[in-house]
């Protein structure tokens, strides 16, 4: 499972960008043609954040849909795999979005004084 070694560097990179202030949330973007699965990382996210700025904070995950152009008629279109035809019968595509594996957001603690 490389969502569990894909899960420890969200950590490292949330604690590093969170400036020691503790993690309330973080919103990750995962592409659905990313080859990632959304529900490990949950699975994954609490436990690798024990004993980090980050344990306790709520993980939103916005999964993004596989869009493809065709090179040959230029129609833009959703795909659930990397690959796939066009209905012009071309498969000479690009993948447009699907591969992302974002932090998006990472909101931290204020503290008054």
């Amino acid at each position: 499972m490389h969502e569990l070694g894909i899960t420890q560097n969200i950590i490292a990179i949330v604690s590093e960008n969170a400036q020691n202030k503790k993690v309330q949330r973080v919103l990750l973007e995962i592409g659905k043609l990313s080859a990632i699965m959304p529900d490990a990382i949950k699975f994954c996210f609490d436990i690798c954040a024990q004993g980090t700025i980050v344990e306790g904070a709520t993980l939103e995950i916005l999964e993004i849909p596989g869009m493809a152009r065709c090179r040959q008629c230029s129609t833009t279109f959703y795909v659930d795999k990397p690959f796939g035809i066009c209905e012009c019968g071309s498969v000479q595509l690009d993948i447009i979005t699907g591969e992302e594996l974002n932090i998006k957001e990472i909101e931290v603690e204020e503290l008054c004084v």
